[in-house]
């Protein structure tokens, strides 16, 4: 049968019993830690599992057809995690791979109205849910774990702290472009904290009303305003731009469009910082799971990609950073609060979604600890002498604001 084939050929390393619909187990492994046992309910699976696992295996969970009989879904994925590596070598699995992977240019095409779609399909979701596991000023990207002490809240306001020393805010009254502003926590940090005018754009409308609400509420409209656009429709010029957690919805076939407008918003002194979710290694499609279920119209870049389409753009790379389990730490948290009131989200959703959120939860935690994907913070400028040639500036800035608190974070959210 083709899934016991593909699960022999994987499993080297921990322990992973497969009890089939007839009753029969079979065990896979090295017979040590971490231990799974799932089992079928279906007859046919142990044939279609087999024919791209990383979206069928993951179905199979979210509709009940696969349970997990012994240990947890993180454990299961542990095991899977461990072995990753030897799944594309199965001949099926590498197949479908190519398949999928030669037809990632037509899943690429991103006109404005898709975009608008494909981001209301996940950034629309209900308010309450994102209430449920996110910090108070709803951050919705990787948290700055400055020790492993640090608190969610404190990690998300330090990741702010962070990005603002790096955007190099030496005056006030800076005009800021936020790319991907989400609930508006940053662009209202930045007109709050460093006296910037900043606008705002989102493709959510979800998101867009309650940054307004926010706004208004925290007395800050007059320097921070919240538009529903699409970058490519921004007229400029600004002075620095930041985008966090947006690049990884461009598209590889993208970019090029992405950086040329980047460089056409920006002034002659002006300075960027992108914020994104990459991988590790080649060039590579997201996760089926990610694209259909979650993240429709994604993908990841690897660093070579991105830094090619910088270098054709015209634009100089001026800093990088690579933030390696830092977005691990984030999703551990996050999945450890929506478990807490994971009841509620059944209320607002239905189990189904449930465990769909758990395997993107975890199975994303676990893609960061198995070194398969990173964040990286890419800071770009059009000249060369616009920064400060040492990296002092952003230390020090960011060791100034280190662990101050955000006082009105939690307020806002409260009130709007």
């Amino acid at each position: 049968m083709l899934f016991q084939s593909v699960l022999k050929h994987m499993i080297h390393d921990g322990t992973l019993r497969l009890q089939t619909p007839g009753g029969r187990i079979y065990t896979y492994g090295n017979g040590l830690p971490p231990r799974s046992t799932i089992k079928l309910h279906r007859r046919i699976l142990v044939w279609t599992l087999a024919f791209n696992p990383q979206l069928t295996v993951a179905e199979a969970y979210i509709n009940g057809s696969l349970t997990i009989e012994e240990g947890s879904l993180r454990d299961f994925l542990h095991v899977v995690f461990l072995n990753l590596s030897r799944l594309d070598r199965h001949p099926l699995v590498h197949w479908f791979d190519r398949l999928f992977y030669h037809t990632r240019r037509l899943k690429q095409f991103n006109p404005i109205p898709r975009a608008r779609h494909n981001a209301s399909f996940h950034y629309d979701l209900s308010t309450e849910l994102y209430d449920l596991f996110l910090d108070a000023d709803r951050q919705y990207s990787c948290g700055y774990f400055s020790s492993p002490l640090v608190g969610l809240e404190q990690a998300q306001h330090d990741k702010k702290r962070h990005i603002a020393a790096k955007l190099f805010l030496n005056q006030p009254g800076l005009r800021v472009l936020d790319i991907g502003s989400g609930w508006g926590g940053l662009s209202l940090y930045l007109a709050r904290e460093a006296f910037c005018n900043v606008t705002g754009i989102t493709l959510s409308a979800e998101q867009h009303k309650l940054s307004q609400q926010r706004v208004q509420f925290a007395g800050l409209s007059k320097v921070c305003r919240f538009e529903l656009r699409d970058y490519r429709k921004e007229k400029g010029p600004y002075d620095r731009i930041v985008s966090v957690g947006m690049f990884e919805h461009v598209g590889k076939k993208n970019y090029d469009e992405f950086f040329a407008n980047i460089r056409r918003l920006l002034t002659n002194d002006g300075v960027c910082l992108l914020h994104s979710i990459g991988r590790f290694g080649e060039s590579m499609a997201i996760n089926p799971f990610m694209r259909k279920h979650i993240f429709p119209g994604a993908d990841l870049p690897s660093l070579s990609e991105v830094l090619q389409a910088v270098e054709r753009s015209g634009l100089f790379v001026t800093d990088i950073e690579i933030l390696r389990l830092h977005y691990a730490e984030t999703l551990k948290h996050w999945n450890k609060r929506f478990q807490a009131r994971r009841h509620e989200a059944a209320q607002i959703y239905d189990e189904h979604f449930c465990r769909k959120w758990e395997f993107y939860l975890i199975g994303c935690e676990l893609s960061f600890r198995a070194g398969i994907l990173m964040v990286f913070q890419l800071q770009l400028a059009k000249k060369l002498g616009t920064l400060p040639i040492t990296r002092n500036y952003m230390m020090d800035k960011d060791e100034r604001a280190a662990h101050v608190p955000d006082p009105l974070a939690s307020k806002i959210r409260a009130r709007a």
